[in-house]
């Protein structure tokens, strides 16, 4: 089976759709562990964000909105040129924003995917997103939904189609309903974390990687890895905690399916934040987490 080869990293430390807490150092740490050579990747580069604005928008009412949409597109043109030389992106934030620009360089190429891994469906509008994070927001966003300036990108939105996106593992479906944010749309294929325990993670991940490879499903997806849909027992290095969860060989299991498929086109990795892990251990297993998946996919 075809696999995953040529990995460029892309380093992407924005935190504009969060708060400056510690996740803008992902990228470092985890390069800090020898995740490069470790896969035999290449550093393609570092796209810097704008300054952080404290202040919500009062006409989006989202945080910096302009800044990520600025942001987005040169992350896109660094993607881009990653996937134009032939390589795979391996895009490490950030928060969960980054996901824009990763899947606007996709969009200005043609029509793809979204396997979208994350213990939180970031499906709010801004009236109901408590701070205005963008990073509670992006996957609305992706789909088409809320400010033009951001579902909008260059014109292109929505990024990718509902029926082209499988959701996988996310845990909050109640407890995100009851702070008013949307319920994901019918044609958006959901696997809760309750459907991947009852179908295993490797059916599931199947499961996932046929909807996203099927005729007319585009060409190719991208992989989203918010670390936040591991166990908040084995992960509890991010901001937003919630009980349960992926357990490691979990996550790989999915990972591994989904690099495998030969139709995997990018990754991205959102969320850790290593000030929460002081000793490193986290960032390690992490690193080794990822390695592992590349490996068996190649």
């Amino acid at each position: 089976m075809p696999g995953v080869r040529n990995v460029a990293i892309v380093e992407a430390p924005s935190v504009l759709g969060l708060r400056p807490t510690g996740v803008e150092d992902l990228a470092s740490a985890l390069l800090g562990t020898g995740l490069a050579a470790a896969l035999g990747a290449e550093i393609a580069g570092r796209v810097e964000p704008p300054p952080y604005d404290p202040e919500r928008d009062a006409e989006t009412g989202v945080l910096n909105p302009g800044g990520i949409a600025a942001y987005s597109a040169a992350l896109a043109d660094a993607v881009g040129g990653v996937l134009d030389g032939g390589r795979f992106p391996l895009v490490l934030g950030g928060d969960c924003s980054v996901l824009l620009g990763n899947l606007l360089a996709l969009r200005r190429r043609d029509r793809h995917g979204l396997l979208f891994l994350d213990g939180h469906t970031d499906f709010y509008q801004p009236e109901a997103e408590p701070a205005g994070e963008v990073a509670s927001m992006e996957l609305a966003l992706a789909t088409g939904r809320g400010p033009r300036v951001l579902a909008d990108l260059e014109g292109r939105g929505p990024l990718v189609r509902d029926a082209d996106v499988v959701a996988l593992g996310f845990r909050d479906a109640e407890e995100s309903a009851a702070f008013g944010m949307q319920p994901l749309p019918g044609a958006l294929h959901a696997m809760e974390l309750d459907t991947v325990r009852a179908l295993g993670a490797a059916e599931a991940a199947r499961r996932a990687v046929g909807l996203l490879s099927g005729d007319g499903a585009g060409a190719g997806y991208w992989v989203h890895l918010d670390v936040d849909v591991l166990d908040d027992a084995l992960m509890p290095a991010v901001d937003y905690r919630q009980p349960d969860g992926l357990s490691w060989q979990e996550l790989e299991t999915i990972l591994r399916t989904a690099l495998a498929s030969g139709t995997a086109v990018g990754l991205d990795v959102a969320i850790f934040n290593p000030r929460l892990d002081p000793d490193g251990t986290l960032t390690r297993r992490l690193a080794d987490c990822l390695v592992r998946a590349f490996d068996a996919g190649a």
